[in-house]
């Protein structure tokens, strides 16, 4: 190959690059989330634990980038500096094998992986703990809507909703299933699902966890600023996963027990479940001992 040919096979490179790092630039920005810029929130006092988790997430990104950037300054000084120049021939002094550089590529990565589990870790055991709360909601997921059951000290209500889908049409927004929470109430979610597995998310708390058909998952925050916040299905569940939606307003306590009381008394339990779907967790809003099953 021509000298003339691969200089035009580089340009042709480099272009191709470049186009695509403008394409995904263009996309990234089309989101709603690009307007915040790096940061994944507004507020970050939306729950007790959007700060941390914020938190964990900026520093992840910085430090991630100062090291890419730095591994590929690397490579580009390595590719100009030891690059084939011309009269060359042969091959090019070849390098011995380096304990100190071997040593160097070794514990540097081992250290930044203990240092992001150990901050990971720290911050998923404080997300994760089990509070003492005086609401709990049972979450049942459904194709395609949501169960909310209330317990607020033992008075338990009911919201079952049902979606209509309509091929075609756009979701009516303004008429989603609502969840009501108090403002700085600790909350436990009981999240259940009647049939196949979904994912309870409401992004601006920073918090998702599946729904898995005989399993109860568990979590725990406290809302602390009022206003309406949007919530769907995460996890992929069938046709009209799309429309899994839901709107979560975060109100006063006194409005919060006035918007439960108008709800029918009692609970939607798992007689509703499809056919096979058997819990099996009790009610005492701990998380399940892990299965023994198949050891």
């Amino acid at each position: 190959m021509s000298s003339q040919d691969r200089t035009s096979g580089r340009r042709k490179a480099f272009r191709f690059a470049g186009l695509a790092t403008v394409g995904a630039l263009a996309l990234a920005g089309c989101t709603p989330e690009a307007s915040k810029g790096w940061l994944p929130l507004d507020d970050p006092e939306t729950t007790n634990h959007t700060r941390s988790i914020m938190e964990l997430w900026n520093h992840s990104w910085i430090a991630s980038l100062v090291i890419g950037l730095i591994t590929w300054g690397l490579m580009l000084w390595c590719i100009v500096a030891y690059r084939r120049r011309k009269g060359d021939t042969g091959y090019p002094r070849q390098l011995s094998y380096s304990l100190p550089l071997e040593v160097f590529y070794t514990a540097v990565p081992l250290a930044l992986v203990v240092t992001f589990f150990t901050f990971t870790d720290a911050t998923q055991t404080a997300v994760d703990k089990p509070v003492d709360s005086p609401l709990v909601v049972n979450v049942y997921g459904k194709q395609w809507a949501w169960d909310f059951n209330y317990d607020y000290k033992g008075d338990k209500h009911y919201a079952q909703t049902t979606q209509v889908h309509e091929p075609g049409k756009v979701v009516d927004e303004s008429n989603l299933p609502t969840l009501y929470l108090p403002v700085n109430v600790p909350v436990t979610f009981e999240l259940n699902s009647r049939d196949v597995n979904h994912s309870f998310w409401v992004p601006a708390f920073l918090q998702k966890l599946d729904m898995i058909p005989g399993k109860t998952n568990y979590m725990y925050l406290t809302p602390q600023r009022e206003g309406t916040f949007k919530g769907k299905c995460a996890e992929l569940c069938g046709e009209y996963h799309s429309e899994m939606l839901f709107q979560v307003k975060v109100v006063s306590l006194d409005e919060f027990q006035k918007q439960v009381g108008k709800l029918p008394e009692g609970e939607v339990g798992s007689d509703y479940n499809r056919l096979g779907v058997v819990p099996t967790n009790d009610a005492t809003h701990k998380p399940a001992e892990p299965s023994t099953e198949g050891k």
